[in-house]
């Protein structure tokens, strides 16, 4: 899928483990390993802007982008 997930990155930039975002966002451990994992099919705008909030990021530190196919430089 060309859409990555970052989230771990941001929360190991922030120190945070998962059980704390969990606590923070009130969204199950289950739900967030999904999202963190890149599973996820959607993500409501209310759970992403809870997690920008936690996290004190913009959306784009979580959410990118890349076209299938294409090689990191």
């Amino acid at each position: 899928m060309p859409i990555i997930v970052n989230l771990d990155v941001m929360m190991a930039k922030r120190k945070m483990s998962l059980n704390e975002l969990s606590e923070k966002v009130e969204l199950t451990l289950s739900n967030l390993s999904i999202l963190k994992t890149g599973k996820a099919k959607a993500i409501r705008f209310s759970t992403l802007e809870a997690i920008c909030k936690a996290l004190n990021c913009q959306p784009a530190d979580i959410l990118e982008y890349r076209e299938e196919g294409k090689d990191d430089i």
